[in-house]
């Protein structure tokens, strides 16, 4: 998903410029001519990554406009440009809330690094609040991804349960995101902010589920070396999440009933009951009215846990929502890895959007993980997903021929023998002026990369603007991709 550029500036020309250089770079671009209308297209609910923000304009001018977006609470990166830099000016904007600065006109390049850096920082900072909110137990539905039909009537099925403190059922297939559900209830609850323990009914050992569930005193059994406080005790105040309830043994079941029913627990060698305050939201990807009809699980137990049951859907029955899942899992795993991708271009959404999941959304993550480790590009590509796309990454562009012969020679000895497509000799073994050698070679990288002077600069080593200017002394504009010459060198 591309991300959008929020360009505010009075002068259409620059407008137009910034928009060719930021179009190349694979982002969308939204425009406003003053501060007004950029605060009303905020307002509208367009989607906008960053602002792009001129700081003289006639009304209201940028600072002014920086001020009233932060006023309102639109908190996403604001960089601001201008055609005088002072450090007066520097002060005031970071101090108004700006990500960035720099004065007009700016390089293509200082345009795209300060841009990306201020996408870096915006998911540093997404992903600070998230684990922020996972660790105090503070999620909400507003933080479950997602807006498809599917998804809305879970948070509205989930908003109202957690005004109460109904059992809850949340059922769906494995990896569809029961946990995720289950701390959103409990961080929309008055219970926000106490304990949230969850804990796996079916990785339990069957002989350890009764003290790890109740606890147990020390002495009352071999091994019980320490007073043990079961995930009742830990989850006091709080809520409880039991994963894969189903997975129960029977006698368990019954001391799970009584602990439901009467809000105390008997931890085992313990002489007395204990009572509890717990909030129980249970999950499974089973179908328990089946297992009760096989004799598996409880009847009993099965109605005390399904008073309001949710089902969570699974992934394909929520494609509209795959884009956003993929964009959020881009800058988790930016932050995580220390990559810088920006998106998944439109492409690779085609074919993840038109994907089945098996694994759900679980799966997903996990892909997209993997696709983030593998990345080059700015934008995730198909061959970035081999296993799901069944395309693999493609080969070199440039594949070197044998050195000529008048150079062989002055190769180390063992070294392999590789090509030497720009020459460096004239036709009586002479070296060639340096400019010579410089054309040829600016030429071969147009010819190699089919115009894209983003990668000719870039395998080149050398500043977009400094390549235009070569191309343009060495008389080379007719190799140049059409369109794309004029725009960067006025940028540049």
């Amino acid at each position: 998903m591309a991300k959008t550029v929020l360009v505010v500036d009075d002068d259409p020309t620059q407008r137009r410029l910034i928009q060719a250089v930021l179009e190349r770079d694979g982002f969308a671009v939204a425009h406003a001519q003053n501060g007004d209308e950029a605060i009303q297209h905020l307002s509208s609910g367009a989607a906008v990554d960053v602002v792009l923000l001129d700081l003289v304009m006639p009304g209201m001018s940028g600072q002014d406009t920086l001020k009233e977006m932060r006023a309102r609470g639109f908190s996403l990166p604001v960089i601001v440009l201008t055609a005088t830099g002072g450090i007066d000016t520097v002060v005031q904007a970071m101090q108004a809330g700006a990500s960035d600065f720099f004065v007009k006109p700016a390089s293509p390049e200082r345009i795209n690094v300060s841009i990306r850096n201020a996408l870096s920082m915006g998911s540093l900072k997404s992903e600070v609040d998230r684990l922020k909110k996972h660790a105090t137990g503070r999620t909400t539905f507003d933080d479950l991804i997602g807006a498809s039909p599917a998804m809305l009537m879970v948070k509205r099925l989930g908003e109202r349960a957690a005004k109460s403190s109904i059992p809850i059922l949340v059922t769906g297939e494995s990896g569809v995101g029961k946990e995720v559900i289950a701390r959103a209830v409990h961080g929309s609850s008055d219970r926000a902010g106490k304990p949230f323990v969850a804990v796996n009914c079916g990785a339990i050992p069957e002989n350890l589920v009764e003290s790890i569930l109740f606890g147990h005193e020390k002495g009352s059994f071999t091994g019980a070396t320490d007073k043990h406080l079961g995930k009742f005790q830990e989850a006091n105040g709080g809520t409880l999440f039991l994963d894969e309830v189903g997975e129960l043994p029977l006698d368990m079941q019954v001391k799970l009933l009584r602990a439901l029913q009467e809000s105390e627990i008997d931890p085992i060698g313990s002489k007395r009951s204990i009572k509890v305050d717990v909030r129980i939201v249970s999950a499974t990807n089973r179908d328990l009215s089946q297992a009760v009809a096989e004799g598996r699980f409880r009847e009993d137990l099965y109605y005390r846990l399904n008073v309001f049951p949710i089902e969570a859907p699974a992934l394909r029955e929520r494609r509209d929502d795959i884009p956003a899942l993929v964009d959020c899992f881009i800058r988790r795993f930016n932050v995580e890895e220390g990559k810088a991708v920006v998106g998944a271009s439109p492409e690779t959404l085609a074919f993840l959007t038109a994907h089945d999941w098996p694994g759900n959304v679980r799966q997903l993550e996990n892909a997209v993980y993997r696709a983030i480790v593998l990345a080059d590009a700015p934008y995730l590509q198909p061959h970035d997903f081999p296993a799901i796309s069944g395309v693999a990454a493609p080969p070199p562009e440039y594949v070197a021929q044998p050195m000529p012969a008048a150079l062989a020679g002055a190769a180390p000895a063992g070294a392999p023998v590789q090509d030497q497509p720009v020459r460096i000799l004239d036709g009586r073994g002479h070296l060639r002026t340096l400019e010579e050698v410089e054309r040829d070679m600016i030429q071969l990288a147009i010819e190699v990369y089919a115009g894209h002077m983003s990668e000719v600069a870039r395998r080149l080593g050398i500043g977009r603007s400094t390549l235009y200017r070569k191309v343009r002394e060495q008389g080379l504009e007719g190799l140049v991709k059409g369109g794309e010459s004029e725009a960067d060198a006025a940028a540049a």
